[in-house]
């Protein structure tokens, strides 16, 4: 946009909005805000199915945790869970629970390995776990701290073009150069639009995962002590015969 162009676009329409700057803006600045409307958009996406995805998982936790603190056993708690998905503290006791079994129908296993074993699987689906529970996060982040950048390049780029245009001219009236500004400052506006939803988003899911992982450790350990007594009492037991 020229510094002809500016006036008379202002003076044909004094009142310009969002949509007129956004087309009266440089071909590049039109890329930084298209890409950062994109961005927004996705970033959008992954909050409302991490807000679904955590919501389900913290169900599923209490769910899991009711049942298997009701006092059934543990055998007939496996086999009503592994012939369903499964999720969190779920996940890790169908996990060890397959490691116990397989150490049971095989004879020559060594059971004073088992626990090493077990708590091995269960750091393993803890890891699983968070990591489905991280995914996408990252994409998060980076909108949260490039964005404002991306968006201050498309201000910058559209500043200079506005001041060429007005070297140009050799027209310094506010007519003239408020247009110009405006459309470039859009650039950094739509850049905060989408970096501050993310970055508070961000932190927020960061700190669901901190919360899902220590549960899920804390299940761990009591279900790994659990099933220590039991292999203690199967190897004085054994010792006994």
């Amino acid at each position: 946009m020229n510094a002809t162009d500016a006036a008379t676009a202002v003076a044909a329409d004094p009142e310009t909005t969002l949509l007129s700057m956004f087309w009266s803006a440089h071909i590049v600045v039109k890329i930084v805000m298209l890409g950062l409307l994109a961005a927004s958009f996705w970033s959008w996406t992954i909050i409302v199915n991490k807000t679904l995805l955590f919501t389900k998982f913290r169900r599923a936790m209490q769910s899991f945790e009711q049942v298997f603190w009701s006092g059934q056993s543990l055998e007939e708690l496996y086999g009503s869970l592994s012939q369903r998905p499964n999720s969190g503290a779920a996940s890790l006791f169908i996990s060890a629970m397959r490691e116990w079994k397989r150490s049971f129908q095989n004879p020559t296993a060594s059971f004073a390995g088992l626990h090493a074993r077990l708590d091995k699987v269960l750091d393993v689906s803890i890891s699983r776990e968070v990591e489905r529970l991280e995914s996408n996060l990252l994409f998060l982040a980076t909108v949260a701290s490039a964005g404002p950048f991306v968006g201050l390049f498309g201000t910058v780029w559209g500043i200079m073009t506005a001041f060429r245009s007005i070297a140009a001219s050799k027209n310094t009236s506010l007519a003239v150069v408020a247009p110009g500004i405006a459309e470039a400052l859009l650039a950094t506006a739509i850049g905060l639009f989408a970096a501050i939803p993310a970055l508070i988003a961000y932190n927020k899911f960061q700190g669901d995962v901190a919360r899902a992982q220590a549960r899920m450790e804390s299940f761990a350990d009591e279900f790994s002590s659990i099933l220590s007594r039991q292999i203690d009492t199967h190897l004085s037991g054994d010792k006994a015969a």
